[in-house]
């Protein structure tokens, strides 16, 4: 594996690479990325999938079926209770996948919450590939990369401590 060790500065590179503090210049060891950068873009993607995860449960539980098969044909085709449940389900990953990492409490419930919206997602697109419903598959790549990013992030890189 590609050590920070192994990759030397060019002789015309105004900032050479430095070794970690404590690490010998011949090895490093492997550190999580936690800097601000790293740290912030797992908010943004939090408040992304949380953003579009909640929107699209108020509208499955609120608007009424007719309209919504107007914007989602899938959910005039289904019962009516199946797609407000799924509207639950979008919901609560949306609220789990932002809400607990904010208050720190239950920080552990976010990683939870990223993998139900993985899995939510891994589900939606099969369902809508087998439908021919490839234009929503986009949307589905991009919350399901936005959710085990934050998994990964949370769960790994850089979890959030709980509130003492």
């Amino acid at each position: 594996m590609l050590q920070l060790s192994d990759i030397h500065a060019h002789e015309d590179c105004p900032m050479p690479l430095a070794p970690a503090a404590g690490a010998t210049a011949a090895k490093t060891t492997a550190t999580k990325p936690t800097g601000k950068l790293f740290v912030a873009s797992i908010w943004l993607a939090q408040l992304i999938v949380a953003g579009l995860f909640c929107m699209s449960g108020v509208m499955k539980i609120s608007t009424p079926i007719p309209e919504l098969a107007a914007m989602m044909p899938w959910t005039g085709q289904l019962p009516a209770t199946f797609v407000r449940i799924i509207g639950l389900i979008d919901l609560a990953g949306g609220v789990g996948i932002l809400l607990p990492a904010l208050t720190r409490m239950k920080p552990q419930l976010t990683v939870a919450a990223a993998l139900g919206c993985v899995v939510l997602q891994a589900l939606a697109f099969g369902f809508h590939a087998t439908r021919g419903e490839y234009d929503v598959l986009p949307l589905n790549v991009v919350l399901f990369a936005l959710s085990a990013f934050v998994l990964w992030g949370r769960g790994k890189a850089a979890p959030i401590a709980p509130r003492a």
